[in-house]
């Protein structure tokens, strides 16, 4: 099982970080900014509430005065080479923490534009757009048009309704309209960062409000390469739903000239850690695009099922073909998904539409 994101915040990487804060600033206290850091609550925090914790144990220990700690994370943030993955997420933290008065906006903001590059700023720029959002967002119109990649990717990444990890922006799912300047700004970005970002931000949006992002979509799409893939992206939970008007919109409406045959099961059960294979056939009478899924309706632990839908591929088929495929799915336990013994079943879903179901029983690890 891959290990969790914030044990990367450990005692190793924290005095690291100590060491090189108290290279630009001596009178930093290493063993303080340890001990209050990783304290008796420290193993049961997850990885946000680290981030806060570290931001916070920062303020304690570096200089009251708000300008002159800005100006020293400024020194180590350059030089700190561990930024470079994201790990030092922290140093926006700070800035959340500690610069959401009115004197110290104006700093603020041009630090999370400078930190961004070397740790991104998404989580903590939510905090001053719900503490002003007008001003915030006018910001993020101008972040937007700036010549950094991740400094645009911050306008779009900062303001999702959704952000995992990150403060929801109820006002944002409410009413999404204040985002959308800032996608048309960057649907056409030269850069697949900041059009993944955007891409995100939609499929966000499209949760709480479909039809809008059905309208986007289809107001998008067929402009050029990089809004095709925004708009395919952007609308991958409601393709998952088999939202008809975003099929049409991408080419997939014609599902009837599409025959389904053979789908197998090699095995009726599998124990958890196995694999679990089946095998179809699918023959097209003339030709059309193809979106080949499978859902798997897994038991829970509270005995209940709830499904999850696999992209297999997107197609052409010419007329008169047949394609055969054998698809594998694990069941092995991971970070993100434990399994439980119980009656599961996959489905066939061509365009949208489900063609046949088989179940099969999920056993104990052997």
């Amino acid at each position: 099982m891959a290990g969790l994101f914030k044990d990367r915040f450990n005692y190793e990487s924290l005095y690291k970080l100590a060491l090189e804060v108290q290279a630009v600033y001596k009178k930093f206290p290493v063993e303080d900014f340890l001990n209050s850091t990783m304290d008796e609550l420290w193993d049961k925090l997850e990885f946000k509430q680290r981030v806060m914790q570290i931001g916070t144990n920062l303020g304690k220990y570096l200089p009251a005065d708000y300008n002159a700690a800005i100006h020293i994370i400024d020194k180590v943030i350059l030089n700190y080479e561990v930024c470079l993955d994201g790990f030092a997420i922290f140093f926006p933290a700070f800035v959340e923490l500690y610069g959401q008065d009115k004197e110290h906006w104006d700093t603020s903001v041009a630090a999370l534009a400078r930190y961004t590059p070397y740790a991104s700023a998404e989580f903590a720029v939510r905090s001053f757009i719900i503490r002003d959002e007008e001003r915030m967002m006018a910001q993020m119109a101008v972040w937007a048009r700036h010549k950094n990649e991740h400094i645009r990717r911050l306008a779009s990444e900062g303001c999702r309704p959704r952000l995992p990890w990150g403060q929801a922006l109820c006002s944002f799912q409410k009413d999404p309209s204040p985002v959308l300047h800032i996608l048309e700004l960057l649907k056409d970005d030269p850069s697949p960062y900041v059009r993944k970002s955007v891409a995100n931000n939609l499929n966000d949006i499209s949760k709480t409000h479909p039809g809008l992002v059905v309208k986007i979509a289809g107001d998008w799409y067929g402009k050029n390469q990089n809004t095709d893939w925004i708009v395919k992206h952007g609308c991958r939970t409601l393709l998952k739903m088999g939202n008809k008007d975003v099929l049409d919109i991408l080419g997939f409406s014609d599902a009837g000239c599409v025959k389904a045959d053979s789908f197998l099961l090699e095995k009726t059960s599998v124990c958890i850690g196995e694999d679990m294979c089946f095998s179809f056939e699918i023959e097209a009478k003339k030709a059309a695009r193809v979106r080949l899924e499978y859902g798997i309706d897994y038991v829970k632990a509270n005995g209940r099922r709830n499904r999850k839908i696999f992209q297999i591929s997107e197609l052409t088929f010419k007329g008169n073909r047949k394609r055969s495929y054998r698809k594998t799915h694990s069941f092995a336990d991971t970070s993100t998904r434990k399994h439980y013994p119980g009656t599961h079943s996959v489905t066939l879903i061509v365009n949208g539409a489900e063609r046949s179901t088989l179940d099969f029983e999920v056993l104990a690890a052997k």
